[in-house]
């Protein structure tokens, strides 16, 4: 394992979901998180702004559209152990955040099988104008077969999804970059214009899957395109984030996993023609802090008496592993040679030589045997998230949040002022855009290399 050392600066996100329970299945139940106030605006407001007193570079939203059923096939535990529902849509939190926050960026997930992008492309670019440009999408293809039950349709191959997103994005591109010339807004009151005809137009775009005339129904934003994010971690996955991505979440069950996943996305972005700097990968950062090393670990003795071991497992069997079929003794890798049950979706994990479906289970309800986890005092945090930083050539974290608000004061608190101590994180924010937390002030655009600049329009005149 080889060590980049530069200093740079690192970014955090918060990773969250519009429901009482993500990650921590058991954790709400603790006095001081406020997760079951997730109805209330107020609870978002609050996290909100402790992000922005930390600086973070944004609030992540992950989603879904159907319940997983884990256990044979039931939803029963998704629901008592609040998994994923009830879930608000993650685009309706984003507005009142917006308004009492200036810099924090907010990141959404969309799914491309199931959304349209005509629709979809306005809402955002109203988010995108509205936030002041701090909004995000990550683009996910939705796998759960609840959410295919849930629109009605069959659940489509993993191929299909991933050629359905590569279209859909195209679509996107388009009436973000090169529907509306960027002066097209006239607002001339002697001429009675608002908009100027000659400069918005239609895409015509017809393809495989979707047919869309067009125009853009919203002008341009600050950003135009919101920064895109993407998480896959399949071949096809990688490819398509490599491609389109600016920032990128890679996963891996060792750390020798995890560097072999930073090098290979790093790889294809290059031969895609994208510069180490034009893409920003972030891995999960699970930190529980205190003022104290006595005192962080206290707060983790909490914490692992509350975890249940029911929500992780079905979490697990949720993804299309249902590990109930099998006995703890049996390895992953002889249950994926003889094809069983859920097979397929075990090959696309990274599993360490040799594990077990034991090994999977003891693993999934262990909240200090996650990747990347450190507990502690101010400096051994800082310590810890330095060498990830440069150990496996990561740009930032997307923080697992254990309580709410608690999480995001804590490492506001303790974390962010020895960080900055050393160098490695902000004192201020760079610019005003979501991209511009990311990649430095005056980058509020797409970058020339990304494919969707090549949708943009020459300038009138340009030859």
């Amino acid at each position: 394992m080889s060590a980049r050392r530069d200093g740079r600066q690192i970014h955090f996100m918060l990773l969250e979901m519009g429901a009482i329970s993500h990650n921590n299945y058991g954790l709400w139940r603790h006095p001081d998180n406020q997760r079951r106030n997730f109805g209330d605006l107020a609870f978002w407001i609050e996290q909100a702004r402790q992000l922005e007193r930390g600086m973070f570079d944004a609030i992540f939203f992950a989603d879904t559209l159907g319940i997983s059923a884990g256990f044979g096939g039931a939803p029963d535990v998704a629901l008592r152990e609040g998994m994923h529902v009830p879930i608000h849509d993650p685009l309706t939190l984003i507005p009142a955040m917006a308004a009492v926050t200036k810099h924090l960026g907010f990141a959404a997930t969309s799914s491309t099988t199931y959304e349209h992008p005509f629709s979809f492309a306005r809402r955002m670019s109203s988010l995108d104008m509205l936030s002041g440009g701090r909004v995000g999408w990550n683009i996910v293809t939705s796998y759960l077969p609840g959410a295919a039950a849930n629109f009605g349709i069959e659940p489509m191959p993993h191929e299909t999804r991933y050629d359905r997103a590569q279209e859909y994005a195209e679509v996107a591109f388009k009436l973000w970059e090169q529907s509306w010339d960027e002066d097209a807004v006239r607002l001339d009151k002697e001429a009675s214009m608002v908009s100027d005809p000659a400069k918005v137009h239609a895409i015509n775009h017809e393809g495989t899957h979707f047919k869309v005339a067009g125009p853009h129904l919203m002008c341009p934003t600050p950003q135009r395109t919101p920064v895109i994010f993407q998480a896959g971690s399949s071949d096809r996955g990688r490819e398509f984030a490599a491609k389109h991505a600016e920032g990128i979440f890679i996963g891996g069950y060792t750390e020798d996993i995890l560097l072999s996943h930073v090098q290979d996305i790093r790889r294809i972005a290059a031969a895609a023609g994208r510069g180490h700097d034009e893409v920003r990968l972030f891995a999960e950062g699970n930190v529980v802090c205190a003022a104290t090393d006595a005192e962080a670990e206290a707060k983790l003795a909490d914490y692992m008496k509350l975890a249940s071991a029911d929500g992780y497992l079905a979490h697990r069997f949720g993804s299309g592993m249902d590990l109930s079929r099998y006995g703890h003794h049996e390895k992953i890798e002889d249950i994926v040679a003889a094809g069983g049950p859920g097979a397929d979706h075990m090959a696309r994990y990274p599993f360490p030589a040799g594990w077990t479906v034991g090994d999977i289970i003891e693993d999934a309800a262990r909240l200090d045997r996650k990747r990347l986890f450190v507990c502690g005092g101010p400096e051994k945090c800082a310590d810890e998230i330095e060498r990830w930083s440069d150990t496996f050539d990561l740009d930032g974290f997307l923080m697992r949040g254990f309580l709410a608000p608690g999480t995001a004061r804590d490492f506001a608190d303790f974390v962010v002022p020895e960080l900055q101590r050393r160098g490695r994180y902000r004192t201020q924010y760079e610019g005003t855009t979501l991209r511009e937390n990311l990649f430095g002030a005056g980058h509020k655009r797409l970058p020339d290399s990304h494919p969707g600049a090549a949708y943009r329009r020459a300038p009138q005149g340009a030859e």
